[in-house]
Parts: structure tokens; C-alpha cells; sequence
């Protein structure tokens, strides 16, 4: 019997570019999904997931939710509210500045609605998961990316869906040097992930997304410049 197939979530950023590859032990990715609901990184977002797709050879869909973006008033997708700017030592603030910029950013029930709509695809193609990039760093100050969440939700996915559609998160118990670790075994390409919460023409540097990616490839000893990654001479694409 073939494995079980699956439908991913893929926003173009590091933690799902290196879900999308690792869940390849346990399952087929058949489908790639990428919501635009309005976020400021949108266009750079859905570039870098389909460029992702098309190296994991699979169908890649944008998935429009105006109704997400007239809920949000956060500074992801209000074109006047300023992304915060934390400084590194900010990121591990539990009781600090880490909640008050994930407050800032936080889209309503965001994660909530993306697995809604992927698990109902899912159902209707008799397809068994949905695959999410959570990790245990962010998980401290962003509630849908925990443990706790996803077992909640996959109960919930239990008795919501015929087939039993399940969520996988196998960079669940990864922090993000250990995600860029595990791209480098899998040969996830962090070249072409777009990890910024703005949508300019190169990554910021700045933000919360820009701070922790740089970080982790600092750790992992990944040669970039802010955040871009320096590819060997020999990867170089013509």
C-alpha cells in the first residue's frame, strides 16, 4: 500500500518550505495551497510557494480570503500599523517585547481557518492530512503553532470529516536553528523562502520573521546576507 497523500499548507516561508519536505517520510504532498488574505507579504509569499511547489513537483493553488483580511486588523495586513522592530534579545522575552509583537501581528483565528478550508479540500479529494510548519519556538508566544493546538484541532478534524483528516507538523518540536538544520538533510530549499512580513523587493531585516531567520541560519552556520542565502558557486541556478 502507498503512503497517505497530502495537502500542503505552504505560506513560502522556512517553517513550511521544510514541513513540506520532511513530511515526505510519512506521506505523499499531492497539493499546495497558499492563502492571500490581504497580508503585506502576499506577493512575495505566493512567489516563493510556487516556485517551492514546482521544486517538489506538485499543483500549487492561491487560495483568495477577503473575509480573513476584513477581519484582521493587525500590522500583517493594515497597510498604516507599523510591523514591530524587536531587537534580537526581545525574541525570548516571554513576559515582554516577544508577546507585544506577536500581538501586533496576529491575524484572528488565522491557522484555524487555513486548516478549515485545506481539511475540507482534503475531504472532498479523500485526501488524509493536511501538513503545517508549527514550531516550538514561536509556539511560546503564538498559541496556534503548539502542541496543544494541533491536538485540539485534530480532534476536532476527528468528527468534522468523514475520512479523518489529520494535521502533521513535523517541524513541531523544531526551533528554527534545528529547522534550518533539517533543510540542509532533506535538501529543503532555503534559497527560496521568503521568511519577511513585508513584501519589498528583499527582506527587511527587521521584523520578528526577518530577526528569527537570520538567527537560525547564524546558528546553523548558513552563509547569507541579511537573511538572503549565499548559495555555493556549484548550487547556483544558470
Amino acid at each position: 500500500m502507498g503512503k497517505p497523500r497530502a495537502i500542503v499548507l505552504l505560506s513560502g516561508g522556512l517553517d513550511s518550505v521544510v514541513a513540506a519536505h520532511l513530511v515526505r517520510e510519512q506521506a505523499e504532498p499531492v497539493l499546495a495551497l497558499t492563502a492571500d488574505y490581504g497580508q503585506k507579504a502576499a506577493r512575495r509569499e505566493l512567489a516563493a510557494a510556487y516556485a517551492v511547489a514546482q521544486q517538489l513537483s506538485i499543483p500549487h493553488r492561491t487560495i483568495f480570503l477577503p473575509f480573513l483580511r476584513e477581519a484582521a486588523t493587525g500590522a500583517l495586513v493594515d497597510p498604516h500599523a507599523h510591523v514591530p522592530e524587536p531587537s534580537l534579545s526581545d525574541l525570548d522575552d516571554g513576559s515582554g517585547a516577544a508577546h507585544a509583537s506577536a500581538a501586533a501581528v496576529w491575524v484572528p483565528n488565522r491557522n484555524g481557518a487555513l486548516i478549515a478550508m485545506a481539511a475540507t479540500w482534503a475531504e472532498a479529494n479523500d485526501i488524509q492530512h493536511v501538513v503545517c510548519g508549527f514550531n516550538r519556538e514561536e509556539a511560546a508566544t503564538f498559541p496556534d503553532n503548539s502542541e496543544a493546538f494541533l491536538e485540539a484541532t485534530n480532534r476536532a478534524l476527528a468528527l468534522s470529516t468523514r475520512n479523518g483528516v489529520s494535521v502533521l507538523a513535523p517541524t513541531m518540536h523544531l526551533d528554527k536553528a534545528g529547522i534550518v538544520r533539517a533543510a540542509q538533510q532533506v535538501g529543503a530549499p532555503l534559497d527560496l523562502c521568503w521568511s519577511c512580513y513585508l513584501g519589498e523587493d528583499e527582506p527587511c531585516g527587521r521584523c520578528e520573521s526577518c530577526l528569527r531567520f537570520r538567527r537560525a541560519l547564524d546558528d546553523a552556520g548558513v552563509a547569507h546576507e541579511s537573511g538572503r542565502i549565499q548559495l555555493p558557486i556549484s548550487a547556483e541556478k544558470p
